[in-house]
């Protein structure tokens, strides 16, 4: 069985409550109990954490264990460098989701550290990019 794990950095645990106008009013763990009705034929993992290092040995925590990791840094996403590396080192194809469309958003969004090291990158199309990277993975 396909083993995937999806990673959320910071504030992504307030989704349902954050900024509903940008992220919708779901919470992740909503959203995640359907995607794992839509996919039973994948074994999905969830971790959050607002903190960079956590994040880091979660992905390290990844290797020989999951065939793909869906990622949303948040705002790591333009700032970590730590991040980027990580993602270069565990040999694992990474997908970058990113709920809002982070290229209409402000400038420093425009930037992503990661992007260069995942496999592709999701922005723009809600909580739905999810379920497009776990397509990903199964179409490989």
């Amino acid at each position: 069985m396909l083993q995937l794990a999806i990673v959320n950095g910071p504030n992504l645990n307030l989704l349902g409550t954050r900024e509903p106008h940008i992220y919708g009013n779901q919470s992740f763990e909503q959203y995640f109990a359907g995607l794992k009705e839509r996919f039973p034929q994948v074994e999905l993992h969830c971790f959050q954490s607002n903190v960079e290092g956590e994040l880091i040995n979660y992905l390290h925590s990844c290797m020989g264990k999951v065939q793909g990791i869906i990622l949303n840094a948040g705002a790591y996403t333009h700032t970590s460098i730590a991040l980027a590396d990580a993602i270069a080192v565990i040999s694992i194809p990474v997908v970058e989701v990113h709920i809002s469309n982070v290229l209409a958003r402000e400038d420093y969004r425009k930037t992503s550290f990661i992007a260069a090291k995942c496999v592709g990158s999701i922005s723009g199309l809600g909580m739905e990019g999810y379920a497009l990277a776990v397509q990903y993975f199964l179409s490989k």
